[in-house]
């Protein structure tokens, strides 16, 4: 048993909960909580963290898994959160291209036609309107509970993945990775220099973007079934000129009341589920 968080292992873990740009560096991220836990694919576990009363609860977690047995002390000395369930671990990155997060991990980029759509396997016919790839576009977003809620939602969707600007916050912030609860292991996401460059390179691959604006049109008034990325911005300052100026449309949900707009993850959730309707042809 590790009791002592002078350890050379606990003092680097500490440091990859706790600083960015050490987790960048080793290329890996910190999970906690026995959920997380339970979802992470074991090829991408590097090291796991366990107190003697979370092993004798949950043996069977552990029988394909090395770990060490840290004291109860310890354990609240590497947890991000305030009650620890008693198992940490590190992680390594998910890495995805732009093409696997635009067409979904799962997609075939190979069949993609120049338009965006989906080809079957059949020549000359093409799949039906939920195979056209849903990206969400996620402009200087920094409240990690927002991204994490985007994500989860996302897979919910049935988004095939999220494109987000290098200001974003860290998505293996370890708030972050909580709020995903564990969508972050099955959501393809990416950051790019620059989400303009990107959102006007997809719109000439067949993609037509819609922005959240104070300005736009309302929402339901288009369709969703083709090609899509929807782009959200900053929870204060909501999108940039720069990037609203390329966009095709800018969309507005309708407020009742006095509310002027929603949190930007509630509004992305809106969004997005809207599109999965349209999609499933459900009214």
């Amino acid at each position: 048993m590790i009791t002592s968080t002078g350890n050379d292992k606990i003092k680097n873990i500490i440091k990859c909960v706790k600083q960015s740009k050490e987790r960048k560096k080793q290329g890996v991220f910190v999970v906690e909580g026995v959920r997380m836990f339970s979802e992470i694919p074991r090829e991408f576990l590097s090291e796991t963290f366990i107190t003697e009363a979370f092993y004798e609860k949950y043996k069977k977690l552990f029988d394909d898994v090395t770990y060490e047995i840290v004291s109860d002390n310890v354990m609240e000395k590497i947890t991000d959160t305030q009650t620890p369930q008693g198992v940490v671990s590190i992680v390594k990155r998910l890495e995805y291209s732009l093409d696997e997060v635009c067409m979904g991990i799962n997609g075939d980029k190979d069949r993609v036609s120049a338009g965006g759509k989906m080809k079957s396997g059949t020549a000359g016919e093409e799949k039906s309107d939920e195979n056209y790839p849903l990206v969400m576009a996620l402009e200087n977003i920094q409240d990690p509970g927002n991204l994490g809620t985007i994500l989860r939602t996302a897979e919910g969707a049935g988004v095939s993945g999220v494109i987000m600007s290098s200001d974003t916050v860290d998505i293996y912030n370890p708030k972050v990775v909580r709020a995903t609860m564990g969508s972050i292991f099955r959501v393809p996401f990416c950051y790019v220099d620059n989400l303009k460059e990107i959102v006007e390179e997809l719109g000439s691959r067949g993609f037509t973007s819609y922005g959240g604006h104070l300005q736009g049109t309302c929402f339901y008034d288009f369709d969703y079934r083709e090609s899509t990325i929807f782009c959200v911005g900053n929870e204060g300052n909501g999108l940039t000129d720069e990037l609203s100026n390329v966009l095709d449309h800018k969309i507005l949900i309708p407020m009742m009341g006095n509310v002027e707009s929603l949190n930007v993850a509630t509004a992305s959730t809106v969004l997005m589920f809207e599109a999965l309707r349209q999609r499933r042809n459900r009214f």
